[in-house]
């Protein structure tokens, strides 16, 4: 009977034999790996909008500066990034890299980032999802937890039924949000065109423990809110990490994927952040930011509705970026003896079920824990990420120089340059965003690297 009620909520075991039909395309695949990056204009724009409240008008006016820095993070990023996609065609990003070329204990720390970045991506994606359905109805603000859970479980379900099912559920949301948010944008250019630009208000809204405009615009209020807007970058990595799902060939499929990824987050994120410094929009304190420009657009009409309702089902599947990933890296692991071996074994639908299983649990653990909030979980996110990308870049550099092919100079300089703006962007970071939880992940990153050497200390004796 439970295997029967298995198979009619999963599907059917597939043969193995099929397993190259479960590839996808680019478009699935755009679904399916980018939503992490694409949504994170919802929580990194309300991440800027509140680090820069507490110094009130002044300090707003400053938001696009920190949009411009970042996204010029990201253009970095993406073309460094597709050199790795064609380096590493088998995937596995940081770690791969990061093992492979400096050696097992920086993979190994590049490996515990990466994971805890990706249970990190869930918790916050599925909160952000529910404050943006709260925003625009109020009364379901006090069951976020138990909203956030039960998406949880579906986003889980869709994903073990298999690749192909969760890349073609994950089209229409993702295309759904695309096209909004452009649309938005382009509504929001004509509307600043029309009536000019917008006048913040001397008495900026309270937003929940943020005292507005008592604090003044100084360099570590910059610095600690570029460190809270760099979670936008978060999951650029999602695409180079599964090279292997994707239809032959492989290597150039994805390097197309991580190019449309990255333009079509740049102008989500400027556009967005543009319009709502232009526009003077500021939200109340049970309001994203992102909702309170829909409003200012649209009114609180059909239209805000669909924005809504786009910018939760996106953030929904966002989830999705770290049910591709982080089964396929701790597989990785299972194989070298890092991770329990049951973690590198396929299931029934050809997805590695127990590594999918293993993140929805830890990621329900952390939405229990901080109670559904997206603001208590940021300050965990950034660290992991990009201590992950600075160790994936600097491996980069050591390959190249090893590997000597034509034009090596270049695409290790480009690598370098990467590198460094990670590593810098991480120290930022960790400073200003220790006290506010940053120091969990510094002391758990090094608590699992001893656990990972443990696991494999356990097989070598047996």
């Amino acid at each position: 009977m439970l295997t029967h009620f298995r198979h009619l909520v999963l599907g059917s075991p597939l043969p193995t034999a099929d397993e190259g039909e479960t590839r996808l395309d680019n478009v699935r695949a755009l679904a399916s790996l980018s939503p992490d990056a694409l949504a994170s204009v919802a929580y990194a724009n309300q991440e800027i909008y509140l680090g820069l409240l507490v110094a009130g008008a002044a300090g707003l006016m400053h938001a696009l500066d920190l949009a411009l820095v970042i996204t010029g993070l990201l253009v970095l990023l993406t073309l460094s990034y597709r050199q790795t996609i064609a380096a590493y065609p088998s995937g596995g990003g940081s770690f791969t890299v990061a093992r492979e070329n400096l050696g097992d204990t920086p993979g190994l720390v590049a490996a515990a980032a990466l994971l805890i970045d990706y249970v990190l991506n869930v918790a916050v994606s599925v909160t952000a999802g529910v404050a943006a359905l709260a925003s625009a109805f109020p009364a379901l603000w006090g069951y976020r937890t138990s909203l956030a859970l039960a998406l949880l479980l579906l986003i889980t379900l869709i994903n073990l039924r298999g690749l192909r099912e969760a890349g073609t559920v994950m089209t229409i949301p993702v295309y759904l949000f695309i096209a909004t948010y452009l649309g938005l944008i382009a509504w929001g250019v004509t509307v600043a065109l029309t009536r000019g630009p917008g006048v913040f208000l001397a008495a900026l809204p309270d937003h929940g423990e943020v005292a507005a405009g008592i604090a003044p615009v100084t360099l570590f209020l910059l610095l600690r809110t570029f460190a809270a807007g760099a979670t936008a970058l978060t999951g650029v990595e999602a695409i180079s990490n599964a090279v292997p799902v994707f239809k032959p060939p492989e290597v150039a499929n994805a390097r197309r994927t991580m190019a449309a990824m990255a333009v079509l987050m740049g102008v989500l994120f400027v556009g967005t952040i543009g319009l709502t410094q232009y526009l003077a929009v500021v939200a109340g304190p049970e309001e994203t930011i992102l909702s309170a420009l829909a409003r200012r657009l649209f009114g609180s009409g059909p239209l805000y509705l669909l924005v809504q309702v786009a910018t939760l089902l996106v953030l929904i599947v966002a989830a999705n970026t770290s049910f591709t990933g982080f089964p396929r890296v701790v597989s990785l692991m299972a194989r070298e003896g890092f991770m329990p071996r049951q973690l590198r074994a396929l299931g029934d639908r050809l997805v590695f079920s127990n590594g999918i299983l293993l993140l929805a649990g830890l990621a329900a653990l952390l939405i229990v824990v901080f109670r559904g909030d997206t603001h208590a979980l940021i300050p965990l996110f950034a660290v992991g990420a990009f201590l992950a990308f600075t160790l994936s870049q600097t491996g980069m550099v050591v390959h190249w120089w090893r590997a000597r092919g034509p034009g090596w100079e270049a695409r290790a300089l480009l690598n370098g340059l990467g590198a460094l703006a990670t590593g810098v962007a991480l120290l930022v970071i960790g400073a200003s965003k220790f006290a506010h939880g940053a120091w969990i992940v510094i002391l758990l990153i090094p608590a699992l690297v001893l656990l990972f050497r443990a696991i494999r200390a356990h097989y070598a004796t047996v």
